[in-house]
């Protein structure tokens, strides 16, 4: 039995190798940067199959670990579900992560109790482009670093719908492509630092990069004037099904919303805006989850009008959605 405290053991220089899927080489060779359609991660086919075998990479030697680092393919908006299984023998399997119906992007911190393992063997169970499971990097390890868990999942206190923690914005109007996600909820005004979508039409849609535990979602309305929202919020794990967490669809809402609501799995939020009281785009400035209320603010309520020249001429407001040319995206799942 080993155990190297915070080091990742499954790399060809601590004897690790991949046995099974193709292109082996590829996950364990610490390039998380050189990748593309075509090369850079290990794969297997997805099927039906219960004794699917999946990518299984081999330890130099049982090692105790309680952590694994995976970065999915992210090349596009895709999402994969996947479970993970660690054996000693490969014989008997227990499965650590089971993800198989929750719709995953790009890098997964997984935890999980502290275990000898040999072998581990990721499944990948959907993708919703194709029937390849790819996997760009793969890390193991046992480390005192652990989140707070319950059952089986992060339940985070930090805020973690982030660029760094891989969330993104799959659908909405911005001239940032980040502008929700980025932190900034001070830099903002009638032309940018905002994402949208029509009233009546589509929503803002944020996909986290994994499963977690969540009770709260805080966000930041557009309130660079007196207008006020209405809105609700749902929350999935697989587009499919939907959970309404907030309805102020009947409620006049402006500037910062704090939104609790009973614990539970969520990788996707979709706030819906139905209201507007000065035009027919709802305007969205920031989203955190869970709600990091603990933190001091500006009274963003007490904010005063921000004049600009193009307030002077329009005063109902900023306008629908960015203009179309470069400096506007959409993103669409």
């Amino acid at each position: 039995m080993f155990e190297v405290p915070e080091e990742n053991v499954a790399t060809p220089a601590r004897g690790a190798r991949v046995i099974s899927g193709d292109i082996r080489l590829a996950v364990l060779d610490g390039d998380t940067k050189n990748y593309d359609i075509e090369r850079g991660y290990t794969r297997h086919t997805i099927t039906d199959s219960s004794d699917n075998p999946g990518i299984i990479v081999r330890l130099a030697t049982p090692t105790i670990i309680n952590h694994v680092r995976m970065l999915l393919w992210n090349r596009d908006n895709r999402s994969y579900a996947y479970y993970i299984e660690v054996s000693v023998d490969q014989k008997d399997w227990v499965r650590v992560i089971e993800h198989s119906d929750y719709f995953c992007r790009s890098w997964q911190n997984l935890y999980f109790e502290s275990r000898v393992v040999q072998y581990i063997k990721l499944v990948g169970t959907s993708n919703t482009v194709n029937k390849e499971f790819r996997v760009v990097s793969l890390e193991a390890l046992h480390t005192a670093r652990v989140p707070p868990l319950r059952n089986g999942l992060i339940e985070p206190v930090h805020n973690v719908a982030t660029l760094d923690l891989s969330a993104a914005v799959i659908e909405g109007i911005s001239r940032s492509r980040n502008a929700l996600l980025d932190g900034d909820t001070s830099h903002y005004d009638w032309e940018q630092g905002f994402t949208c979508h029509q009233i009546g039409s589509g929503a803002i849609v944020v996909q986290l990069a994994q499963p977690y535990l969540l009770g709260s979602i805080r966000m930041l309305l557009w309130d660079c004037d007196y207008r006020h929202y209405s809105y609700y919020v749902e929350t999935s794990l697989n587009y499919r099904d939907w959970e309404m967490v907030c309805d102020r669809t009947r409620e006049a809402c402006r500037s910062w919303q704090v939104i609790y609501f009973k614990p539970r799995p969520v990788s996707i939020i979709r706030i819906v805006g139905t209201n507007n009281s000065v035009n027919e785009v709802f305007h969205l400035v920031h989203l955190e989850c869970p709600a990091q209320v603990e933190e001091p603010r500006e009274d963003l309520a007490a904010k005063q009008h921000r004049p600009s020249i193009e307030n002077r001429l329009n005063p109902s407001g900023p306008a629908p959605a960015p203009g179309p040319g470069p400096a506007a995206e959409r993103y669409d799942a």
